[in-house]
Order: structure tokens, then C-alpha cells, then sequence
């Protein structure tokens, strides 16, 4: 199929990287591995950081008038998709570009990701709460993330319509790199890999510190820090007290060595919506000690891939680590059995299928709701 795809909240090319990012160029690069020929429709940008209903009708004209440059362009080129994809929309980041053409073709319109947040239906983001509602009420497909937001959406998208795409990612590169050997008597290397920026991402940096804080001292571990961001400084102090190596941001391509030389994964996940360095650490290898937010346990199997704990408890996260960090054999096995549960659960090959099975569902509501429309 010719896939038209978008992704309102940030362009595939945007020069910040992130976890959205990332997942966007996976989604495109899944579904042409499933034979799709997908075309980016454009790199227009929905999102603003402040609300405002006059800067989200700007924002919306705006929209409105690329949506008319993209289909008068497409008439140029004797282009027509087969069906419009919209990447990750919300209250920030509405897409009015993918319903509009969507409607002025006659094609399906697919929405990947989307969180709702009914506390957003009034103030300063009611508007764009608003044109977000719309696109999903229009769309012939929604498939979110996981099951939390899943469960979010029920109230605008009807169940027929309504999906999980499970997360993946191009997993050879991780599973594929061998594990560095390590004697029992050396220090557990503990890895941590999150951008230092206020919000979630410092939220997160804190609770590691004050969990790091209550283990005993004859815990013997090491810690590696990967990210970098306006909040570093403030991110070393709070680590300050433990043996702790800080590489600011390292290029993707070392990431799985990177991994394949530690023992654990530690983050907390505050506010994460899954986490693909979640799935990137276990394709490593890696064992996991993480927080039990949202879409994280969707993806590590407490118990068998790793130790979850609820999100924003300290003490609990502390007892998660003392019980892997004092069992480097357990911690093993745990990282073992991450790898056999990315190569069956999510692959790249398995990303693709289901996001195939997904188009061929949307297809197959539009067709339903034509149906009912002539009747």
C-alpha cells in the first residue's frame, strides 16, 4: 500500500534526538520491511510547548493551509495514498493535516499513538484537547502505545476501532552483540540512560539518587550515566556520592556495546509512556530495575526480564536494586531470559506484521463506515 505518513508532534528529521523520534523512524522503517511504500506527507510541527486558544488556532490555519500545499502538490505528481498516518497526537501536538486529507481523498485515516488527558477538555489546552478528539473520532484506526492509554481513549474511540500496537524496535544490533564476561567478585556495573532536562527526566534522576542512597554500604556496584541536557550539573551533584561515570551523550551506534558491558539497567520511568531504551537494554542482555509506569510493564516481564516497582517510590526502587545488585547470578539469568523475550515479542519483523494486520483492520472499517453512511 502507499502509505502517507506524518508526525505532528516531531518531524522524523528534527535534529533533538528523543524516544519519539526514534519510534517514528521505526514505525516507517516497519512498515516498508512489510513491502508498504510510505511517503512522509510532511514535516509540519503541531506542537508548541505553551497553550493559549488563539496561538492553537494559529497553529491550526497553519495546518490547514500545508494541508492544501501537500494535496495541491500531490495533484502535480499524480500521487494518492492509499491510506494517511498520523505518528503520536495529543492536546499539544493535534493533527488537522492528516483529517482533512483524509476526507478530501476518501482514504483511511490511521492514527499510531495518541494519549488523552481529560483534564485538558478545559483551559489553556481545551482547543487543541479538542481538535484531538476529533482526529480520533474520525479515524478508522487508533492503536496506542499501551494498555494504559489504551484504556484512555475508550471514551472517544469505539472499541471496533480502537487497538495496542505492541513496541519494538530494530532489535539484530543489540541481540547480536556479545556479552562482556565478568567475575562474580567485581562490582555490579549498573547503567542509566536519560536526557538531564527538568520534568520527568530529573524527577526520574532524583529517585535513582535517593534509592542509590538507602542500599548498604557493602553493596559493591558501579554506575555509568549516559545523557547530557541543561540539568547536568544538577544531575552529577545528586549522584555525587556513589562511583558514578558520566559520558553525556553517546552516538546510537555505541549503544549496544554499551549495554552488552553492563549488568543492569536502573531508571525509574517517572512519567515514561514505555521507555525504548527499556526494550534496547534487554535486547543487550540486560536485566531491568525500573519503575511500573505505564506502558513499562507492557514490555519487561516483572519477575522474569527484571524488578519493577511503583512509579515514585523510592524505597521500593532501593529494594529492587539490593535484591539484583546482591545477586549478580539471578541478575544474569534475568538478562538472559531479556533477550529471549525481545527476539520473540519485539523485533522489527514483528513490528511489521502487526502494524500490517493493523492497516488491513483500518481498511476494513473504512469500508464498514462507508457502507453504513450510503445506507
Amino acid at each position: 500500500m502507499r502509505i502517507a505518513f506524518t508526525a505532528p508532534m516531531k518531524p522524523l528529521d528534527d535534529p533533538v534526538p528523543s524516544g519519539d523520534r526514534t519510534m517514528g523512524r521505526l514505525i516507517v522503517q516497519a512498515l516498508e520491511t512489510a513491502g508498504h511504500d510510505v511517503t512522509v506527507a510532511t514535516r509540519f510541527r503541531s506542537w508548541k510547548a505553551t497553550g493559549g486558544i488563539e496561538a492553537q488556532q494559529e497553529v491550526e490555519r497553519a495546518a490547514l493551509a500545508e494541508a492544501e500545499r501537500v494535496l495541491s502538490s500531490w495533484e502535480a505528481a499524480g500521487y494518492r495514498p492509499d491510506i494517511f498516518l498520523t505518528y503520536h497526537l495529543y492536546h499539544k501536538a493535534p493533527d488537522w493535516i492528516g483529517p482533512a486529507i483524509a476526507s478530501r481523498l476518501g482514504i483511511p485515516y490511521v492514527v499510531i499513538e495518541a494519549s488523552r488527558a481529560p483534564k485538558r477538555k478545559s483551559g489553556e489546552w481545551s482547543y487543541g484537547f479538542a481538535a484531538a478528539d476529533a482526529a480520533l473520532s474520525r479515524a478508522d484506526l487508533v492503536a496506542a502505545m499501551h494498555k494504559a492509554d489504551r484504556e484512555c481513549l475508550t471514551a472517544v474511540v469505539p472499541a471496533e476501532r480502537l487497538a495496542v500496537l505492541t513496541p519494538f524496535l530494530d532489535a539484530d544490533r543489540f541481540l547480536q552483540v556479545p556479552r562482556i564476561s565478568r567475575r562474580d567478585s567485581k562490582p555490579v556495573r549498573l547503567l542509566a540512560i536519560g536526557m538531564m532536562r527538568e520534568g520527568a527526566k530529573l524527577a526520574s534522576y532524583r529517585l535513582l539518587a535517593e534509592a542509590l542512597d538507602r542500599l548498604p554500604a557493602s553493596l559493591r556496584f558501579t554506575l555509568t550515566v549516559v545523557g547530557d541536557g541543561p540539568c547536568r550539573a544538577e544531575v552529577e551533584a545528586l549522584l555525587a556520592r556513589h562511583p558514578v561515570t558520566f559520558m553525556g551523550a553517546v552516538a546510537g551506534e555505541e549503544i549496544p556495546a554499551l549495554c552488552a558491558s553492563h549488568d543492569l539497567f536502573v531508571w525509574p520511568a517517572i512519567r515514561e509512556a514505555f521507555g525504548l531504551v527499556f526494550l534496547e537494554a534487554q535486547a543487550a542482555g540486560l536485566a531491568i530495575v525500573g519503575g511500573d509506569t505505564f506502558g513499562v510493564p507492557d514490555i519487561v516481564a516483572h519477575g522474569r526480564t527484571g524488578l519493577l516497582s511503583a512509579e515514585g517510590d523510592a524505597e521500593a526502587f532501593a529494594r529492587s536494586l539490593e535484591a539484583l545488585v546482591s545477586a549478580p547470578l539471578r541478575a544474569r539469568e534475568m538478562g538472559s531470559a531479556a533477550r529471549a523475550h525481545i527476539r520473540e515479542h519485539h523485533t522489527l519483523a514483528s513490528g511489521a506484521a502487526s502494524l500490517d494486520a493493523l492497516l488491513e483492520q483500518a481498511l476494513r472499517n473504512f469500508a464498514l463506515r462507508a457502507t453504513a453512511s450510503q445506507q
